[in-house]
């Protein structure tokens, strides 16, 4: 599985064409879960307390950042 980010420990990873909903895979120690992108909630597995904080935390979307989404080319 592609890892798209490393941070405190964590690692984020994401593939390009999995099943619904939008998500990600997240993995600190033995600890595993999977994150919905749109709405950050835990979708399978579990993460220790601090960990999934860090990897919920709000951040800025580029939508919000006023920057226009782009489609990427198949």
């Amino acid at each position: 599985m592609p890892t798209v980010a490393w941070f405190y420990g964590i690692a984020i990873a994401m593939y390009y064409n999995d099943h619904s909903p939008p998500h990600f895979h997240a993995q600190y120690g033995q600890s595993r879960a999977v994150i919905g992108i749109a709405d950050r909630r835990v979708i399978a597995g579990s993460l220790p307390p601090t960990a999934l904080r860090l990897v919920t935390a709000p951040s800025r979307t580029r939508t919000e950042l006023g920057e226009r989404p782009r489609r990427c080319a198949p």
